[in-house]
């Protein structure tokens, strides 16, 4: 299906979406901080990349910034993951790129779901 890379800096978190997208036949690339969300998809050129807002290095929000400024990887859509719901976080959020913000908690479905839907709007 399609490559993946999440960054989230709490490690359950982390690989509970992980093992949700493996399951769901995605190829999955994690890392634990901002600067190595960035750096991973520099490197793996991914299908999406998912970012948690508040990592250590860089913010969800600065490696949505720079990953849209990268003409390579402009073009991938960028889903954040957040338990911030205020409405400024959700704006901010769009605002630098992303295609999508996820609030925390959610279901192992409502994730593969959006995933789904993201990637069907991009041809993937």
């Amino acid at each position: 299906m399609a490559k993946i890379v999440i960054a989230e800096d709490e490690p359950d978190i982390r690989e509970l979406i992980a093992f949700t997208l493996r399951f769901a036949g995605h190829e999955v690339i994690t890392g634990a901080n901002g600067l190595e969300g960035y750096e991973l998809a520099k490197q793996h050129k991914p299908d999406l990349i998912m970012l948690d807002v508040r990592m250590p290095k860089m913010t969800g929000y600065e490696a949505c910034q720079s990953i849209k400024a990268e003409s390579e990887l402009s073009h991938i859509p960028v889903i954040f993951l957040s338990a911030k719901g205020q409405e400024s976080e959700i704006e901010q959020g769009l605002s630098v790129g992303a295609e999508q913000y996820l609030l925390k908690p959610f279901a192992p479905d409502q994730l593969t779901q959006q995933v789904r839907e993201v990637l069907a709007k991009y041809g993937k």
